[in-house]
């Protein structure tokens, strides 16, 4: 039995200065010490020994469980450090290394524009407003004065879910929603993503944003939606920006009107971007037509409003002299980067 301790203990002092794993470690510690273990079963045969041999046998089985547990304890200290330099020499940081710059993101142009737009409308007393970009047949054609059968509902120009349901082609639909669930004053603005079916192009994209305006009160006139939109233009073109009105013609405003900015390469004088005009068609506007606000439920004889349309993305190209709308959607960072 003496030769059984000396062998289990050369051989575990062997295997323990061989270990490189904790795992391994906590297996060998059950292979010699557990309560199955190979030095458990010599003890469970000292009954047999005589009473002379048994207290120098059981001296020999401690002596050989500490030697055990001291060379367990040692390599688990040794793996330990081990384990803590090789973490260590892994994060270790060259000082010396240049850093790695940090890039920050910056607002894409049409929303930055939009920012703008809105922070203009809300310091003239505007709230913005929102509204479903799947509409009804009636808050995007009927409620504004375009029936059945009337051009703007061409396959052509608008995208149908249904018979009843559309893709809304303006934000038009949000001014009727508005003017049936609020009773004069009315002072919104409402952006937001709008769909037509066009051809993909250097100015028209089936997707695009639009900012419409509305204003209903008693006493408004088309001097009040010259004020506003010359006020929104010198604000974002600058304090000598000039526009005008020509008669036009929609089925919801009436009078109507295209509104045109003064060129702001040429500043009036004509040139190939203005086509030598001087100014650039930018929206279109009017007063709200009486149809439209008896619709809502509105007394046209009491109140008069006017309401315009804007696209987004005709302004934010007018303000950074891009010439190709599908520069802005093809999140091309050399792009975007310039602003």
């Amino acid at each position: 039995m003496k030769e059984q301790l000396e062998k289990i203990r050369q051989l575990a002092e062997k295997e323990l200065s061989e270990c490189s794993a904790a795992d391994v470690l906590e297996n060998l510690r059950v292979k010699y010490l557990g309560k199955k273990g190979e030095l458990t079963a010599i003890l469970k045969q000292m009954g047999g020994l005589s009473a002379e041999e048994r207290p120098v046998v059981g001296q020999l089985a401690n002596s050989v469980r500490q030697t055990i547990e001291e060379k367990i304890a040692e390599r688990s200290a040794a793996l330990k450090s081990e384990l803590a330099a090789a973490k260590l020499k892994m994060e270790t940081i060259d000082v010396t290394l240049p850093g790695k710059k940090q890039t920050v993101g910056k607002l894409h142009p049409l929303t930055a524009t939009l920012n703008e737009v809105k922070e203009i409308f809300l310091g003239m007393g505007f709230e913005v407003v929102e509204g479903p970009e799947v509409e009804t047949d009636h808050y995007c054609f009927e409620a504004l004065n375009m029936p059945k059968h009337h051009p703007a509902r061409d396959t052509q120009d608008t995208f149908y879910i249904n018979d009843n349901v559309v893709l809304r082609t303006q934000t038009s639909s949000v001014q009727i929603r508005t003017m049936e669930n609020k009773k004069p004053p009315i002072r919104i603005i409402s952006p937001g993503r709008v769909y037509r079916s066009d051809a993909v192009d250097a100015t028209h994209s089936p997707l695009f944003h639009q900012i419409e305006g509305l204003v209903i009160d008693k006493g408004i006139t088309m001097a009040d939606l010259n004020g506003t939109l010359e006020l929104l233009m010198q604000r974002l073109y600058g304090e000598d920006c000039k526009i005008r009105l020509r008669p036009h013609h929609f089925p919801y405003t009436e009078p109507s009107a295209e509104v045109d900015i003064m060129c702001f390469n040429c500043h009036g004088e004509g040139c190939p971007m203005c086509k030598n005009e001087g100014y650039i068609e930018l929206l279109g506007a009017g007063m709200v037509h009486p149809k439209v606000l008896e619709g809502c439920g509105i007394d046209p004889e009491v109140y008069s409003g006017f309401a315009f349309g804007i696209g987004l993305e005709r302004i934010t190209m007018g303000r950074y002299e891009i010439k190709d709308m599908r520069l802005l959607y093809e999140n091309d960072m050399r792009f975007l980067g310039q602003f």
